[in-house]
């Protein structure tokens, strides 16, 4: 697996040539000096002669770190959109805007680490800042005229997907194989397309676009994405173990929580989108 989330993310590409030469299918021997399993790669992708000694490599714990900490910074701006941006309706509008204009910064700024040939952590904490006050003014205006309390069902129900998909990874009732990865950027392309056809539909006067957005197609669409979701974050799952196994450098765990953040932003919208649709329909 070279990417730990497909649409955004370059985790394990291809950036130096001769990375992986000194590294046989049998036995590769990982910047820890001990023998690494080669799995899903024939050569180790993260081995480089300028790596250091174990020292320099990822640990779990590095990954862990740089993850609360991008998920912190999302936390964060969001709790502070919430409380500190108008929701009332007379500035509702000017609320939209900002929640749109943060929403935009935040993907432009995916996008610049995504083509990076290393991780910037000032990227990627930027990324979880704009898209913190992208979700808390979203929430906060769903919240309050659509569906009083679905903010905290959608960050439950987005734990709960996210627990499930561990355990099922860790009991290997989910195997990450490049089959299973082919099928997951090819499906997501498509919700993708789909979801573009129905802003652009919505927005030159089909009224509700393609039906995504209310009664049980929208539902279903968005139940659909938080089954690609899931499949995502059992990506990054198998893009973590890897870089651990082979001896990665301790940079790449910035890419593991620029990854898992853009994953869990994407269970949580899909979370929001199906409980607001449900409430609003009961």
């Amino acid at each position: 697996m070279r990417t730990s989330n497909p649409i955004f993310s370059r985790w394990g590409t291809a950036r130096d040539a001769g990375r992986a030469d000194a590294y046989t299918r049998v036995a590769a021997v990982g910047a820890t000096g001990v023998p690494q399993p080669a799995g899903d790669y024939g050569t180790n992708p993260y081995a480089s002669a300028g790596d250091g000694a174990g020292s320099t490599s990822v640990t779990m714990d590095d990954v862990v770190v740089r993850t609360a900490t991008t998920l912190g910074t999302v936390a964060l701006t969001a709790v502070l959109s919430w409380l500190l941006l108008p929701v009332d309706e007379a500035d509702i509008g000017r609320s939209y805007g900002i929640a749109v204009v943060a929403a935009f910064v935040a993907f432009g700024l995916s996008m610049l680490q995504s083509f990076k040939r290393a991780p910037s952590p000032a990227l990627i904490l930027g990324y979880a800042a704009f898209e913190g006050v992208f979700l808390g003014t979203i929430s906060s205006a769903t919240s309050t005229y659509i569906s009083p309390g679905v903010v905290v069902q959608a960050v439950l129900g987005t734990f709960a997907v996210s627990a499930g998909v561990l355990i099922a990874y860790r009991m290997r009732w989910i195997r990450v194989t490049r089959r299973f990865m082919g099928f997951v950027v090819a499906a997501a392309t498509g919700f993708v397309l789909l979801l573009l056809a129905d802003l652009l539909f919505s927005a030159f006067g089909a009224g509700d676009g393609l039906g995504f957005r209310s009664g049980g197609p929208g539902i279903a669409f968005g139940v659909i994405g938080i089954l690609l979701g899931a499949a995502f974050l059992a990506l990054d799952f198998k893009q973590i173990e890897d870089a651990v196994a082979y001896g990665a450098r301790r940079e790449e765990a910035w890419l593991a929580a620029f990854g898992l953040t853009l994953t869990l932003v994407w269970i949580y919208l899909e979370v929001l989108r199906v409980l607001t649709i449900f409430n609003s329909d009961n």
